[in-house]
């Protein structure tokens, strides 16, 4: 079976040599909707008219995100999937097609915003890339990995891998840029990681398990943002009618265990699911990275480089000083610009490719607004939610891992772990001091509930930045080889490791 789906990937990312004026190919009908694709449709519609014609009409969200788990591991493309997904979600809960579309609308400006931010930080991100400071760093790894056998290649790998960890946590922390570093970082890396023939998906589990607990620990950056500003602040305010009250403290402790859960999904992933060595075919055709390598390399300057790491300062400051990446961002461009790195006259084109990289993640990022605000709209989060509370009566072990695993599809529904707590909190928390659980337990559960599905869900910026690095060469699949992967090993280690702390704290 593995062999089949290689094969099929292979086959997939091959490109074209066909020419201008030969005729098109026959295609058959299991090319048009392939077999797999159209029992999966069937499936789901079984089900849907069995529960109407049973009396239990499927709940809208639930419908709306198995949808669009479906479409998307069936290939349709993830904008799509979230479109059809929320308009049929929307009918479900009676909006009609007008209301479905109005909150789809209502909520696409929230969206769009992120989305202008990623622009503007991955046009910083190829302007830093101009100063060639990458490219001398990936032709030294390049050269390193080449110069020894095996246990250079191995030492190689094992630094390599030690260079994504750091790099993902810096990424949300000290210099919070997100995902943009990595369709900067990654993609003159892929040559030395196939020489190496090292699993990609080993690779999209460290950035993704590395950028989610960083963010979930450690008190700065984004990780302020998470543990004070939304996890502790919805607990305040929620847990007060319950004798609830939070500190500063008690939040990076509260999610300790569950981000050893992400940690210990990342070390499956390395050392047993993808240890194995992967061989991945030349780049495609017009990719990133085949043109890449047939430009000249750059030699950059000192002088450049100073200014370089003088724009990350200067980004860095701004961003702190206006609470905005979107303006440090803007500035630390504007100064690579006018310091030499690239000539004033290159500075749209570089603005465009910095566009075209980020393009994708932010139109996704704005349409999954507008799928969660469907989702809002339909009013059947908080009944789906309470008949899980109804569901678990007095069994506490039950109930801490059913919330969990609401939470966790919750999750994968929004993209945004920072959405779906204020939603879970008003459910939650009085739920869990009914089953007795303590103010670091209910911190924790909350905290581990909102996060599930984080990475690992098709329209996550860190699914979607994994795969805008490692797909820079047309070889690597979003949701066979980035979303599938981290799902299982992000979510399934923080799923046991948050509901045993939970029930221990």
């Amino acid at each position: 079976m593995t062999g089949t789906i290689e094969d099929e990937r292979t086959q997939d990312c091959a490109p074209d040599t066909g020419t201008l004026t030969s005729p098109p190919a026959r295609i058959s009908a299991r090319e048009i909707l392939p077999v797999p694709a159209a029992l999966t449709l069937l499936g789901l519609l079984a089900v849907y008219l069995v529960a109407e014609w049973t009396g239990n009409p499927v709940n809208a969200v639930v419908l709306a995100i198995v949808v669009m788990i479906a479409l998307c591991l069936i290939r349709v493309p993830v904008m799509i999937a979230l479109i059809a997904s929320a308009l049929l979600g929307g009918l479900q809960a009676g909006l009609g097609i007008d209301g479905a579309l109005g909150a789809f609308n209502d909520n696409l400006l929230i969206g769009a915003q992120v989305g202008l931010t990623y622009v503007m930080v991955g046009a910083l991100a190829v302007a830093l890339a101009r100063s060639g400071l990458l490219e001398v760093f990936a032709r030294w790894v390049s050269r390193k990995a080449g110069t020894d056998e095996a246990a250079t290649g191995r030492g190689v790998k094992w630094a390599l891998f030690g260079l994504f960890v750091v790099a993902s946590l810096l990424s949300q922390n000290l210099v919070p840029v997100h995902i943009a570093f990595i369709p900067i970082l990654i993609p003159p890396l892929l040559g030395v990681l196939n020489r190496l023939k090292v699993d990609r998906r080993a690779v999209a589990c460290i950035l993704a398990c590395s950028m989610s607990a960083s963010y979930l620990l450690l008190p700065t950056g984004f990780g302020a943002i998470y543990l004070n500003e939304i996890l502790l602040a919805n607990f305040n305010d929620v847990g007060t009618a319950y004798g609830l009250s939070g500190t500063a403290d008690m939040a990076p402790r509260a999610m300790f265990w569950p981000v050893m859960g992400l940690v210990a999904g990342m070390f499956f992933a390395v050392f047993v699911s993808y240890r194995r060595p992967r061989e991945y075919p030349e780049p495609v055709a017009g990719s990133a990275v085949e043109v890449e390598e047939s430009s000249a390399p750059v030699s950059p300057r000192p002088f450049q480089l100073v200014m370089t790491l003088l724009a990350l300062a200067v980004a860095l400051f701004f961003q702190i000083a206006f609470d905005s990446l979107l303006v440090g961002a803007m500035v630390g461009f504007l100064l690579l610009t006018v310091s030499g790195v690239f000539r004033w006259r290159e500075q749209d084109d570089v603005f465009t490719t910095g566009l075209l990289m980020m393009a994708q993640i932010a139109a996704i990022i704005t349409v999954a607004s507008g799928f969660a605000g469907v989702l809002t709209a339909t009013g059947q989060i908080d009944p789906l939610i309470q008949a899980s509370a109804d569901f678990i009566g007095d069994n506490r072990t039950f109930g801490v891992f059913l919330m969990l695993f609401v939470g966790l599809f919750i999750t994968i529904g929004f993209g945004d772990s920072f959405a779906s707590v204020p939603i879970l909190a008003p459910i939650y928390i009085p739920l869990a001091v009914e089953l007795g659980l303590g103010p670091l337990a209910v911190m924790a559960l909350l905290g581990a509930a909102a996060a599930l599905g984080d990475a690992g869900s098709p329209a996550s910026t860190i699914s979607l930045g994994a795969t805008s690095g490692l797909a820079a060469d047309g070889r690597h699949d979003h949701i066979r080889d980035t979303v599938i992967p981290t799902f299982l090993h992000c979510n399934v280690g923080m799923l046991l490791f948050a509901g045993v702390a939970v029930a221990l704290l």
